[in-house]
C-alpha cells in the first residue's frame, strides 16, 4: 500500500504526484544531508487557551531517515541493559548536579533523545529543568515497557505551540533519502494527529520543505 492510499489525512493523487515531483527537483542539490520538514498553519484556534494547545508526541511510521543518539539518566542495571543495545550513552544520576555548570555537556543534551528511569525525574528536574524546559527536552520517563519505550525514540517527533502561541508548528517528517512514499506517509501521521486534536477544518494550510528548498504547499 503507498501513501497515496493510506487511510487518514492522506495526500490525493494529484497532489502526492506534484510532492513526488518536488522531491525528486530538489534532492541532491548540498553536500550535506537535508531534512524535510512540515509547517502547519491554522485558523480559528485560539492557542492561548490551554485545552486548544498543542502537545502531541507522534511516532513516525517510517522514522526520520537517520539514527538518533539516544542518552538515558539511570542506575537501573535492566533500564542500562537494554539501552546499551540501542547505542545509547548512561548517565548516572550522581553526575546530574554536575552538569548544570559543564557548558559543554549541557550543551551536549540538545543533540540527545533523552529518557530517564523515572525516580531520578526530580533531581533532573531541579538541575536541568531550567535548561532542558524551555527546548522542550525534558527526558521522557521510562515507565512500563521501557525496551518498547527505548527503541521507538528515535521515531517520535514532539508538535508543541511555541513562543506567543503562535498559530503555526513545525516538525520533521524525514530527510532527502527516504522514498516519497515513507515521507508522504509521515506527513499523513503527523497532519492526522494533528487535525484530530484541532479539527481538519482549522488547518489552515501546510507546507513541506527541505533544509535549503523553497517550501512547497500541500493544503
Amino acid at each position: 500500500m503507498t501513501a497515496v492510499e493510506q487511510e487518514g489525512f492522506y495526500m490525493e493523487k494529484d497532489m502526492f504526484e506534484k510532492f513526488a515531483a518536488f522531491m525528486d527537483a530538489n534532492r541532491g542539490k548540498r553536500k550535506f544531508m537535508q531534512s524535510v520538514d512540515l509547517a502547519v498553519n491554522f485558523a480559528n484556534v485560539d492557542f492561548s487557551k490551554q485545552d486548544n494547545r498543542l502537545n502531541l508526541e507522534i511516532m513516525l511510521p517510517n522514522g526520520k531517515g537517520r539514527e538518533s543518539k539516544i542518552m538515558i539518566f539511570s542506575d537501573d542495571k535492566n533500564i542500562n541493559s537494554k539501552a546499551l543495545q540501542y547505542g545509547a550513552k548512561i548517565v548516572p544520576g550522581s553526575e546530574i548536579p554536575s552538569i548544570t555548570n559543564d557548558k559543554a555537556r549541557i550543551n551536549e543534551l540538545i543533540h540527545y533523545e533523552l529518557a530517564a528511569e523515572p525516580r531520578l525525574m526530580p533531581a533532573i528536574a531541579k538541575s536541568l529543568g531550567q535548561f532542558l524546559g524551555p527546548r522542550n527536552k525534558m527526558p521522557k520517563p521510562l515507565v512500563g515497557n521501557f525496551d518498547s519505550i527505548i527503541g521507538s525514540m528515535g521515531k517520535l517527533v514532539y508538535v508543541r505551540n511555541k513562543g506567543k502561541y503562535l498559530p503555526t508548528v513545525h516538525c520533521v517528517v524525514g530527510n532527502e533519502k527516504m522514498s516519497n512514499d515513507n515521507i508522504a506517509a509521515n506527513i499523513d501521521e503527523v497532519l492526522s494527529a494533528i487535525a484530530k486534536k484541532v479539527g481538519k477544518q482549522n488547518l489552515k494550510s501546510a507546507y513541506v520543505k527541505l533544509t535549503m528548498s523553497e517550501p512547497f504547499r500541500l493544503i
